[in-house]
């Protein structure tokens, strides 16, 4: 795998790339996150959100900035750009849609998410919102296509096991649905396709 890959060739691979999106099956509620690239003088980044540790399924866990789709939003794109600029204080109309995921869901909170692939410019002030965010997480992403950095273990979140793709950096680990949308597309940028593995990984 390349130790490092460029926007262009990410703006390339999703030119390409139709992704699979799935109604909502009955039981599950919309959703959207953002994938933010972010081009920084020392190379390209992801950031990432540390929720802050509220009860329910996804406190205190790391993720991409995204929530549910309200009533006010107009198709999914607008979900994934309202919670963004709420969250992590981006102006939505300085992102740049560069493309889209297949859609995923998560067990316990039972969302039906569609992720979207978006540039911020850069230098960009960002504000993130004290009461959706502990803190944000700006990762390089050749960090992120370290084989050292992946693996696939179990996980354990509050007193339970969880199988999971993990990527860490530094004293962070990356887990659960936004490991596993981070993996897929990571799989999309090196073979063409999203990873068609079955869930949880063996």
């Amino acid at each position: 795998m390349k130790s490092n890959i460029t926007i262009e060739e990410i703006r390339e691979k999703l030119a390409q790339y139709k992704p699979e999106l799935q109604p909502v099956p009955n039981g599950f509620k919309k959703a959207s996150v953002l994938i933010p690239f972010y081009p920084q003088t020392n190379g390209l980044s992801v950031i990432f959100m540390k929720r802050p540790d509220y009860p329910g399924p996804h406190g205190g866990q790391i993720s991409f900035p995204g929530g549910a789709k309200d009533e006010s939003d107009i198709d999914d794109l607008c979900t994934a750009l309202r919670e963004t600029e709420e969250e992590i204080g981006i102006d939505r109309n300085k992102i740049e849609i560069i493309g889209g995921l297949k859609t995923e869901y998560t067990f316990a909170s039972r969302y039906w998410i569609t992720p979207y692939v978006g540039l911020m410019p850069f230098p960009t002030e960002l504000k993130p919102d004290e009461n959706e965010v502990e803190r944000l997480i700006i990762i390089p992403f050749s960090h992120l296509l370290k084989p050292e950095t992946f693996s696939k273990d179990m996980y354990e979140w509050k007193g339970f096991q969880y199988p999971s793709y993990l990527y860490t950096f530094e004293k962070d680990v990356i887990w659960g649905l936004t490991a596993r949308i981070l993996f897929n597309f990571i799989s999309l940028l090196f073979s063409g396709q999203e990873a068609s593995t079955h869930w949880p990984p063996a």
